[in-house]
């Protein structure tokens, strides 16, 4: 239970946005554009973050101009990511289809219709936290795991956000029953799987051409379920935003569940890598998603 000034300063936070949302949205890109340029300079610790990991996943492949652009534009769009929640709590559900569109529809729906549940597999990409938005407009109950914030107030507030149509929030800890649970009610469960983990609770398969620590989870969940994965991103475009899901992704079982699990690992983050090389600057670069490393044998974590 949160207590009375936690209370205040989630009511704090969700004023704050709101009146963020009130700024015309040509505007907010430009005040984003300034303020994210002015973040870029100032922030030393992601912004070194940012250009190592680009420069490690785009090795020989983009120039260092390039990279330094790409890294600018992601902490203009973080700035937007703050302007567009604070937009969409002033949305009305009637205009959501003025401002968002579906590609892939029949993907999601196809998936739906196997009687499963849904396995969503998402990342920190464009604006994801707009993606409850979509689950409202195709009318399917959505379920998402995440870890809670560790500062009470924000977590409050997100989590409201992330609820307000209808959406359940399941904690990453010890949430494997809970998604269990809601496959088992036909429900589409949202996992992003683009986050460094410790050695425990992930496998190392490749990422954008270097091994990456990736949650097993995803793995384990289609496997021992069935249950359709199917990709979803959210893709912010110049008019708005873009839900793209692409096809099911077929669950290898060959009986060998370490296999199978790496196996089905590596195929869910070409699928991200996919959307990344199209998109570059919609990622979430300021992550340490290298961190932890595979060639230690005492599984200790390092910087990158």
């Amino acid at each position: 239970m949160m207590r009375y000034s936690e209370i205040i300063a989630a009511d704090f936070f969700e004023n704050v946005f709101k009146l963020l949302g009130h700024f015309p949205r040509a505007w907010a890109a430009k005040m984003a554009d300034i303020l994210g340029g002015m973040l870029f300079c100032v922030d030393k610790k992601h912004r070194d973050i940012a250009m190592s990991n680009l420069r490690y996943a785009f090795r020989g492949q983009k120039p260092p101009q390039e990279i330094k652009k790409i890294a600018r534009q992601v902490f203009v769009n973080l700035i937007k990511v703050v302007f567009e929640i604070g937009w969409s709590l002033q949305l009305k559900e009637s205009h959501f289809g003025e401002h968002f569109r579906i590609d892939g529809y029949d993907h999601i729906k196809n998936a739906y219709e196997k009687g499963k549940g849904v396995l969503a597999l998402t990342a920190h990409f464009g604006n994801w936290e707009l993606l409850t938005i979509i689950a409202a407009m195709i009318r399917f109950p959505l379920n998402i795991v995440v870890r809670p914030l560790d500062f009470k107030p924000l977590d409050h507030f997100i989590f409201n956000l992330r609820t307000r149509y209808g959406g359940k929030i399941i904690s990453k800890q010890r949430s494997f029953r809970s998604i269990i649970r809601g496959l088992n009610r036909g429900e589409m469960v949202a996992v992003l799987m683009d986050q460094n983990v410790d050695w425990y609770e992930g496998v190392f398969v490749e990422f954008m051409g270097h091994r990456a620590c990736t949650n097993k989870g995803l793995a384990l969940l289609a496997l021992k379920t069935g249950a359709p994965v199917v990709p979803c991103f959210m893709i912010r475009e110049k008019k708005g935003f873009r839900a793209e899901f692409g096809p099911e992704i077929s669950t290898l079982k060959t009986g060998d569940k370490q296999k199978d699990i790496e196996v089905n690992t590596r195929e869910y983050n070409k699928i991200i890598e996919n959307v990344i090389h199209r998109y570059p600057d919609q990622w979430f670069w300021i992550h340490q998603r290298w961190k932890t490393k595979p060639y230690q044998p005492w599984h200790r974590k390092t910087d990158q």
